[in-house]
């Protein structure tokens, strides 16, 4: 079972698979953070993706690369939007999408498909049917980081949605351990829904 699971890093350099386990517990950690509505879920999740950057870089999987670079940069968006208050009180609590952000969230969608296609077909990375898939995946997560810098609940019905495409996707591409990350992430993420849905109704109340 092993052998069937960790077979494709019997080649790797040793480097490369601390670094992704590394990055691997940092995006858990992340994950958790997010799920607690606590602030550490961007440092946490900016040395994640920009190893992850690398990663993928080296694995000519741009598509992803794309996704994770985008990430650090959200990152660093929703880290200082998470922090703004007005009179000491938070500026942007945890909410539901606006009729306006739900129209943005299909543009950004649109836009990142038809961007990653042009980046795959120009390169020919049309060769395997993960390909398809990652357009797609692409453009759901790039549309719940968005939310999530944005503090909005129905990031974590994309991320749900992306972590469980992720999870056969990433095995198939031959990174075991990334896919088992997304596994973790699909159930935290379930919690975190579970948790941000919990904290706005007692506000509503």
């Amino acid at each position: 079972m092993l052998e069937f699971l960790f077979s494709q890093y019997k080649d790797y350099p040793i480097h490369i698979i601390v670094l992704e386990n590394v990055a691997i517990l940092f995006g858990l950690l992340s994950v958790w953070f997010a799920k607690k509505d606590n602030i550490w879920v961007f440092p946490t999740g900016i040395i994640n993706t920009a190893i992850y950057v690398y990663l993928l870089w080296k694995w000519s999987l741009l598509g992803d690369m794309m996704i994770n670079f985008y990430y650090v940069v959200m990152s660093i968006y929703g880290w200082y939007h998470w922090t703004r208050k007005k009179d000491n009180v938070v500026e942007f609590p945890i909410s539901r999408m606006t009729l306006s952000e739900k129209k943005w969230s299909l543009v950004i969608f649109v836009l990142t498909v038809l961007f990653v296609v042009a980046v795959y077909t120009f390169f020919d990375k049309f060769t395997h049917w993960t390909s398809y898939v990652d357009t797609l995946v692409t453009g759901i997560f790039f549309v719940g980081m968005w939310l999530m810098a944005r503090r909005k609940i129905e990031n974590w019905i994309l991320w749900i949605i992306g972590d469980i495409v992720s999870v056969p996707m990433y095995f198939a591409k031959g990174y075991t351990c990334t896919s088992i990350e997304y596994l973790f992430f699909t159930i935290i993420a379930i919690f975190g829904y579970l948790e941000w849905k919990k904290t706005l109704q007692q506000k509503i109340v």
